[in-house]
């Protein structure tokens, strides 16, 4: 399966914006490509944390989606280094390994940055579901700001 964009799509089709999908996994980077491009976002995809953070600045999302067990850097230093940045996106970590016992990255992923955490598996409507309440709790924040 292909990295980089899903379906093209015109800024009119575009519901909220761009999301960042950062997952080893190519099946799952396609699948969550086909639910966000469904629900009206323009996504962009990443194989391990540190080609995210290049497609970041190339990009400038409105939301990170990143798996935290990956090669080359793993979706926590991702976390970090996005946390840093001036106007970071909103962050949502997913991961099936160690999600109890001393090893709870999804629970470190929060500690360290994430605005929330989804346990694999899951069902695309779900993450969709998440991310549409962080971004539009992120325009509502902005506008109330401007005001």
């Amino acid at each position: 399966m292909p990295t980089g964009r899903h379906p093209p799509q015109d800024a009119a089709s575009t519901r909220f914006g761009k999301v960042l999908l950062i997952d080893d996994d190519p099946a799952l980077l396609w699948l969550m490509g086909q639910a966000f491009s469904a629900a009206g976002y323009t996504t962009i995809s990443a194989e391990n944390g540190r080609q995210g953070l290049r497609m970041l600045d190339a990009h400038n999302p409105d939301l990170v989606v990143t798996d935290i067990v990956m090669p080359e850097m793993e979706g926590i230093g991702a976390i970090l280094q996005i946390r840093r940045k001036a106007s970071p996106p909103k962050i949502i970590a997913i991961s099936g390994a160690g999600t109890g016992g001393r090893r709870n990255y999804l629970s470190w992923a929060k500690h360290l940055g994430a605005d929330a955490v989804l346990a694999k598996p899951f069902r695309m409507s779900q993450i969709v579901a998440l991310s549409n309440r962080l971004i539009e709790n992120n325009f509502n924040h902005l506008e109330v700001r401007e005001s």
